[in-house]
This record gives C-alpha cells, sequence and structure tokens, in this order.
C-alpha cells in the first residue's frame, strides 16, 4: 500500500505555511478543521448504530467489548475502557494496546507491525465467542489490528472496525465497518489530532449507548456508577434524588438502607417497597429501572 495515499497522511492546504501563522491564526485554523470531526462521525452512524448492536448482545451475553489498537488508537480505547468502571460499575470493557501497558506511556510504535501480536494478545485475555472485538487504527491498515480482528473472526467473536480513512483495509475484517473522514491532519501525519477526536467520539457513543441498552442508564442518569469518593457519593444521592424525584434527605436515607445500590435505592422510593422486593423487581426488569418501576 502506498501510505502516502492515505487521506490522514495527505498535506492539509489550510496549514501549508504553520511555522509562519500567529498564535491566533493557527488556533483559529486548528478550531475550524476540528468542527469537521462531527461531521465526520456523523455521516458514519449507521454503522455505529450496527456495532452497538452487537456490543450490547456480547454484554447482556455476558462477553466483552474489547478495544485494540497501536499507539493513539490503543491509547484512546483504554481510555474509554478504563472509564466504564466508575461510570458504569461493569469490568465488561477492556483495552488492549501493541507493545503493552509500558505503550500507554510510551510510544512503541513497532509493535503495530506484527498481525501475530495482535492475534496473541487476544488469546492471553481468553477472547470467546460472547465478545466483540473493536478493532480501532486511524490509517485503516494497522497489522496488529488485522491480525486481532482475523483472529477474532476465528473464535467467532463479533467484529467492529474503527477507521479515519474511507475504503480502509480493516472494514474488510469487520461485520460493522466504521470509518470517519474528517480530512487531512493539521500538522501532517499527526492522528492524536482529528483522527484521535473523531476516534474518541466513537468510543463514546459505543460505550455510552451499549451501557444504556443493558440497562445501566435511567432516564439520563448514571443509576449504576461507583461512588468511590465524597464527590461520587453525593452525586449519588443527587442522581437518586432526581431519578426518584424526592428530597435530598430521603434519598440519602434509603440509599443507607439499599446498602449503597442506587438502582435499588430508586426503585424503594419509586414504588415503595423493600429492598428485597426492589431487588426482586430490578431481577425481574432485567436491570432497566425504568421497567422496574411499572412492575
Amino acid at each position: 500500500m502506498d501510505l502516502g495515499k492515505l487521506q490522514t497522511e495527505s498535506r492539509n492546504t489550510q496549514t501549508m505555511n504553520m511555522d509562519a501563522m500567529s498564535i491566533p491564526e493557527l488556533l483559529e485554523v486548528m478550531n475550524a478543521e476540528d468542527r469537521k470531526c462531527a461531521e465526520a462521525v456523523h455521516e458514519a452512524l449507521p454503522q455505529i448504530a450496527k456495532a452497538v448492536e452487537l456490543c450490547i448482545a456480547s454484554l447482556k451475553a455476558g462477553g466483552r467489548m474489547i478495544y485494540i489498537g497501536a499507539g493513539t488508537s490503543g491509547r484512546l480505547g483504554i481510555l474509554d475502557a478504563s472509564e466504564c468502571v466508575p461510570t458504569f460499575s461493569s469490568e465488561q470493557v477492556a483495552g488492549v494496546i501493541a507493545g503493552g501497558k509500558e505503550a500507554v506511556f510510551r510510544g512503541i510504535e513497532g509493535a503495530e507491525d506484527s498481525e501475530e501480536g495482535g492475534k496473541q494478545d487476544l488469546k492471553a485475555i481468553g477472547l470467546n465467542a460472547h465478545d466483540t472485538v473493536i478493532g480501532i487504527a486511524a490509517s485503516g491498515r494497522t497489522p496488529y489490528v488485522i491480525g486481532a480482528l482475523k483472529y477474532a473472526e476465528e473464535v467467532h467473536a463479533n467484529r467492529v472496525s474503527v477507521a479515519c480513512n474511507k475504503n480502509a483495509v480493516i472494514s474488510q475484517y469487520a461485520e460493522a465497518a466504521i470509518e470517519a473522514d474528517a480530512g487531512s491532519e493539521v500538522l501532517t501525519g499527526s492522528t492524536r489530532l482529528k483522527a484521535g477526536t473523531c476516534t474518541k467520539m466513537i468510543c463514546n457513543m459505543l460505550s455510552t449507548a451499549s451501557m444504556t441498552g443493558i440497562g445501566k442508564v435511567y432516564k439520563n442518569l448514571m443509576v449504576d456508577m461507583q461512588p468511590t469518593n465524597q464527590k461520587l457519593e453525593d452525586r449519588a444521592v443527587r442522581i437518586i434524588a432526581e431519578a426518584a424525584e424526592c428530597g435530598r434527605e430521603q434519598a440519602a436515607e434509603v440509599y443507607e438502607a439499599s446498602g449503597h445500590e442506587m438502582k435499588t435505592a430508586i426503585i424503594m422510593i419509586l414504588n415503595s417497597c423493600t429492598k428485597q422486593e426492589a431487588e426482586a423487581s430490578l431481577k425481574q426488569a432485567g436491570g432497566f429501572v425504568r421497567k422496574a418501576a411499572e412492575l
């Protein structure tokens, strides 16, 4: 492949004299270019929706969403996966990066060139048919990601690809092929910029929509978060009060009585029931607060 023909490697005509621009001029151009990211992601919404459906199916089956990539792409996957624990109390989202943990903090760029590496890293975490693999590569042709998607097909796992070039090679190996092309980078080839922004937006959608699809959200509230510090404990009580449309004092009292289980506390208030009855309703409703409140 002639890598120079990739959109992510082409020169941006708006910044040909970037080094001669004033700071305000450069920032204005960067901001204007960044606005293209939302539109590029919007064009990919049908495939993103298909990917979300695959992820929800995996999560409901007890499987995982597994982001895998190299460099910036791998780091963005790990970032989104790590946030799913405090936000949704979910351990079902994982991130894998070429070069291992050290590559999160320091570039180990050569690791991306091994198809076998992608396969072996998924083997190491026990990839199975219940999982969904989300291969991320801004260029759309990273061998490490191709190897991961090929192995995912071998074990009959769901396959999603995320690229920032059209007609990406990795799209050939995915059931849901997401391609968000926001144009050439302000700094030629620096895909941590617009490509990174598009990737982050897509990851936000995949995880948030998937978690909503398995009952981790009520209305637009995080009702299954992990309150691991004072700020989050306060947020938990406020969310319960909002969801149950009650006073803060009652929310705090029932939160304690629920054993610090936010969804249970909400149902206890909404349905005027005991902790045990609330837990039974939530179980019957598959963990969805809205459904449990209607029982």
